[in-house]
């Protein structure tokens, strides 16, 4: 499963919201999450199940208690896709600021340009 199809079920991220505040035992999870969205102890077991298995959540026993926190892992995953994003639109976001900023350079350096006159041609 890819990380961003985990995280497109509100209450896995809500889960993981939850989690990212520090570790919970299930019981706590499952309260949170059932009175949040009406959904029962299976069903968020279920949920948990599948952030552990994609790498999102992290388990411990102690005792018979299951401890849950963060796992980067699958955080990492989805980090690493964005950052692909990240880099394409910062070298067009780039390209935009040079090109604003010798669009203004070529205006102030433009001895017969009036602001106000441009003002009033574009009205």
């Amino acid at each position: 499963m890819h990380a961003f199809d985990v995280l497109g079920d509100p209450v896995r991220r809500r889960i993981l919201e939850l989690l990212a505040t520090g570790e919970h035992t299930s019981g706590q999870v499952v309260e949170v999450i059932s009175a949040e969205f009406g959904i029962t102890q299976p069903a968020v077991s279920q949920h948990l199940r599948v952030l552990r298995d994609n790498g999102f959540a992290a388990v411990r026993a102690e005792g018979t208690r299951r401890i849950y926190s963060v796992d980067p892992t699958g955080v990492g995953e989805a980090e690493q896709w964005l950052a692909g994003l990240r880099a394409f639109w910062s070298q067009r976001l780039d390209a935009l600021g040079t090109e604003l900023a010798r669009g203004r350079r070529a205006r102030r350096a433009s001895p017969d340009t009036d602001p106000a006159s441009e003002r009033k041609a574009s009205e």
